[in-house]
């Protein structure tokens, strides 16, 4: 990896069909009154963008080392270690390791970096892509990808304007957050992983017609082992799991605006 140092469900999860949000006092629209009219068929095509897309060709981030399998105690009094937790170790600065664990890895911080805000820029889209996508298949994954974010209907149902920025007073957010991951398969030269993920989309600031909200996905990833490295050859997307919604107050415009802004993304590693 070489990228230097560098979306919502059909149903609520567990049956209920449904997630409560508070909305501000202004009137009880998201951002002051902007509406979400429109938001089902922009979603769908965030959906195909949004995966076709998921990634931030961050620093490689590191293998934790280990298999998949809880590690055991060494001592009674030492709990069995969570499939899902840090094994601990430093992290690498480069590359993924050859093993289950760093092609999970590889396909977590692939999709924080295709689901960026950064491939709605063209020159940070190819080189995303290129990092991230075998070299067979990414020269086709461009052409397509270049399609879809040229694409003035795209853009503007999504409320950027024709070169992909946001507008003026206005904040773009693209975010992915993985929650978990799991090699269904996984050998020296390929392996399947499915990454389970939230994420976060729309514009903030007063006027937004497309609020930031949240949707989840898991994505299933083919990669295969090139050049000392784990590259996608092919993913899958599927809405949910869904949790069920708390009952939390939805935040201003001018806060979310300020967190995007403050809060900076994250790598990941397993």
């Amino acid at each position: 990896m070489s990228l230097g140092d560098e979306r919502e469900g059909s149903g609520g999860y567990g049956g209920t069909g449904q997630t409560r949000t508070r909305l501000p006092d202004s009137g009880g629209d998201v951002y002051g009154g902007a509406r979400r009219g429109g938001r089902s068929s922009s979603r769908s095509l965030v959906t195909v963008v949004g995966v076709v897309v998921v990634l931030i060709a961050a620093i490689a981030f590191a293998n934790r080392g280990g298999d998949d399998s809880p590690s055991k105690s060494t001592s009674g009094d030492k709990p069995v270690t969570s499939p899902t937790a840090a094994s601990g170790k430093t992290p690498v600065g480069s590359g993924f390791a050859r093993d289950s664990q760093g092609a999970q890895s590889a396909a977590a911080n692939y999709a924080v970096a295709l689901g960026s805000a950064e491939m709605f820029n063209t020159d940070r889209r190819h080189e995303i892509v290129n990092a991230v996508y075998a070299p067979d298949v990414a020269a086709a994954r461009q052409s397509d990808l270049d399609k879809a974010y040229s694409s003035e209907q795209f853009l503007t149902n999504i409320g950027l304007k024709s070169d992909g920025s946001a507008p003026s007073g206005q904040t773009f957010v693209s975010r992915v957050i993985p929650v978990g991951s799991k090699a269904t398969s996984a050998n020296a030269s390929t392996a399947t992983v499915e990454v389970w993920y939230t994420s976060l989309f729309g514009l903030s600031g007063s006027g937004s017609t497309n609020p930031v909200s949240e949707a989840w996905y898991t994505t299933t990833y083919q990669l295969r082992w090139v050049g000392n490295d784990w590259k996608v050859t092919d993913f899958q997307q599927k809405d949910g799991p869904v949790p069920v919604g708390r009952d939390q107050r939805a935040s201003t415009a001018d806060d979310m605006t300020k967190a995007i802004e403050e809060y900076g993304g994250f790598t990941y590693a397993r």
